[in-house]
């Protein structure tokens, strides 16, 4: 992998680049370096490494490699088909998915043949709280009618976008845990409508981050995931490893902001010297590598714990994992951007986008307030070990 990184993807970082200018910030056709790059990745059995059924690897041997591709967020993860949102729905997929289901979509996304969305947040409702969802999906027959409202619906707006998993309420009266349910909704379905893109930081990403309506829209029952009222279950199963695999990739932004801090640090001349001479400086190339040693130990935990006792069992590690790394991550990207002065804030340095990204991750599968309560929550249930005087 680190090989396919230096040789391969870094190098084509420019020609990805220089598409998506031309073609203009909200244009969403793909750069044909990606495809390129994913017919190597493969050729090389560098493919659908996330999935432990497929690769054989663990959550932690998977770590690194995941970390690696954090370097090119852009490019890295698609080229080796562990781009997210497609990975969380390949591992729901495969989770809960009926053999039908797994013929027609699964199959496609794990040869990469087409990409895929997930819609759950919505913009009147706080998201964060899952239990209000507000769309509906109402029984008619052997149909499940969809109408709603959802934003930050990533991958719709990618031309290759097949098939959306939509979470809504097909029982408004039911237990709060039990009204959700998930469906699959192919992309091309009468009354799905793709209203606008939405920019992180001014950023229009390739795939977009979509506003999407849902009028009338008719799928039949078959295509529930898992069971009718299964879907904030299904969402925490498919959340909980999607999270990881973020922190993973965020360890590798944090990398090469260090990376790329150092190397300005040694390499720019003021005050008579180089900048790496200066003590606040130094400071800030140590407080970096102290966080993402630190940031890096937790995510391991985590992995580790999921390897040997489950999702379940990790829980509580996952959501400090999601707290902490991101905050480790934009603190060091943010340390980068101040050392290289004004061409950290433009676009000739990766660093503003590393930066809009990571800040965006402190809200998206989940914001960090969500965590940190549940993460005292667990707190205040643990017994101490000792005593408490």
């Amino acid at each position: 992998m680190l090989v396919f990184m230096r040789e391969r993807v870094l190098p084509a970082e420019a020609e990805y680049l220089d598409h998506r200018r031309t073609a203009g910030p909200e244009d969403h056709t793909v750069p044909p370096v990606v495809e390129a790059l994913k017919k190597q990745a493969r050729a090389e059995g560098l493919w659908n490494l996330f999935l432990p059924a497929e690769s054989g690897l663990t959550q932690l041997e998977y770590a690194p490699i995941a970390e690696l591709s954090g370097w090119s967020l852009d490019l890295a993860p698609e080229a080796i088909n562990c781009a997210a949102p497609d990975t969380g729905n390949m591992e729901l997929l495969h989770l809960l998915g009926t053999d039908g289901q797994q013929r027609e979509w699964l199959r496609p996304l794990l040869d990469g043949e087409i990409r895929s969305a997930f819609a759950m947040t919505e913009p009147e409702v706080a998201s964060s709280d899952a239990t209000n969802i507000a769309t509906r999906i109402e029984r008619d027959g052997d149909e499940y009618v969809i109408n709603g409202r959802k934003w930050w619906t990533s991958g719709a707006l990618d031309p290759r976008c097949a098939v959306l998993i939509v979470m809504g309420k097909t029982d408004p009266s039911a237990p709060p845990h039990r009204q959700q349910t998930m469906v699959l909704v192919p992309r091309d379905t009468p009354g799905v409508t793709v209203v606008r893109d939405l920019p992180v930081f001014g950023h229009h990403d390739q795939h977009g981050h979509a506003e999407v309506h849902f009028a009338d829209v008719r799928v039949p029952v078959a295509n529930v995931i898992g069971e009718e009222g299964g879907g904030f279950a299904a969402a925490q199963a498919r959340l909980g490893p999607g999270r990881i695999h973020h922190c993973m990739r965020a360890l590798g932004a944090a990398e090469r902001a260090l990376a790329m801090l150092v190397a300005r640090a040694s390499s720019r001349v003021a005050f008579g010297g180089p900048l790496s001479d200066q003590g606040v400086v130094r400071q800030q190339i140590a407080e970096s590598r102290l966080e993402i040693e630190q940031a890096r130990l937790l995510c391991h935990h985590a992995c580790q714990v999921i390897d040997t006792a489950g999702n379940r069992a990790a829980r509580d590690l996952v959501a400090m994992a999601k707290v902490a790394v991101p905050r480790a991550a934009g603190r060091v990207i943010d340390r980068a951007i101040q050392v290289h002065g004004g061409a950290g804030i433009t676009d000739v340095t990766p660093l503003a986008a590393m930066y809009g990204w990571h800040r965006a991750m402190r809200l998206f599968d989940g914001p960090d307030e969500v965590h940190l309560r549940s993460i005292a929550k667990a707190e205040l249930r643990r017994t101490p070990v000792l005593p408490v005087q």
